[in-house]
């Protein structure tokens, strides 16, 4: 393919040789955020575009605000890999990967800076437009493949998008001391936390022990939904947050 018209008007096109038809599904109905990673956004398109790379993404968002579009939006990216939301396995199949300019937390995570992260939200509210895409499936790629990924980080600002439509946060609950479930424990305590964590969609056994699969979900939600501490424990923010995000959920279902 030597190009396409761009799907969100304000992208350049670049075209990247990795996609492929999606499979099972008619259309896109979530969209995955993730950070580059890599030391300059120049290195990370090149990345994106080389057949060599076998990865790819619809979108890749560079700290000035520039948008490249590599994929179109109708077409299945390589962004995802292994990962899982709902029990369902193939993200790619089902989503539209953007991909951020931040050279991640190994090699000196920043803020995201304000052009950029305005450039984010204009493209996801082009696209939630055009797919009808849920707020709760506006998703981190730590989100869909917890342990695994990390991106786009704990610095990711979730409640500057959720300001303005896109997303789907709640007002993280106050860090306070008191009991906590942390790794080892078992019991009802803990088979209730994991089924509220799947319940909202991420892939957790729900077996009442307080396993690694367990404490490595629990930081995934916290990246995302409880960022000034992410330490894998669930404590009382932590399981509040959660709660208030499930009704959250529920309140919004019945309007």
């Amino acid at each position: 393919m030597s190009g396409f018209p761009p799907d969100e008007p304000s992208a350049e096109v670049r075209v990247s040789p990795n996609f492929g038809p999606r499979r099972g599904t008619p259309g896109p109905d979530m969209i995955v955020l993730h950070y580059t990673g890599m030391a300059t956004g120049a290195a990370a398109e090149a990345w994106l575009c080389d057949p060599a790379s076998e990865v790819s993404s619809h979108y890749l968002v560079h700290e000035d605000g520039r948008i490249v579009q590599m994929v179109r939006e109708s077409d299945r990216a390589w962004h995802a890999g292994k990962s899982s939301w709902f029990g369902q396995s193939d993200i790619n199949s089902c989503s539209i990967g953007i991909e951020i300019v931040n050279p991640g937390n190994t090699l000196g995570y920043r803020n995201f800076p304000k052009p950029q992260i305005d450039a984010v939200i204009g493209l996801c509210a082009g696209i939630v437009k055009r797919h009808s895409i849920p707020a709760q499936r506006v998703l981190a790629h730590s989100d869909v493949a917890p342990g695994r990924k990390v991106d786009p980080g704990e610095k990711f600002p979730w409640k500057a998008l959720f300001a303005a439509g896109i997303g789907h946060v709640v007002p993280a609950a106050p860090i306070r001391r008191g009991a906590v479930l942390k790794p080892g424990d078992t019991g009802a305590d803990v088979e209730a936390l994991q089924s509220m964590l799947a319940l909202y969609g991420y892939g957790v056994e729900i077996t009442g022990a307080f396993d690694r699969q367990t404490e490595i979900v629990v930081e995934a939600f916290q990246r995302h939904f409880r960022q000034r501490l992410v330490d894998g424990v669930a404590d009382g923010s932590t399981i509040r947050t959660l709660e208030r995000l499930l009704a959250s959920v529920r309140i919004a279902s019945l309007k």
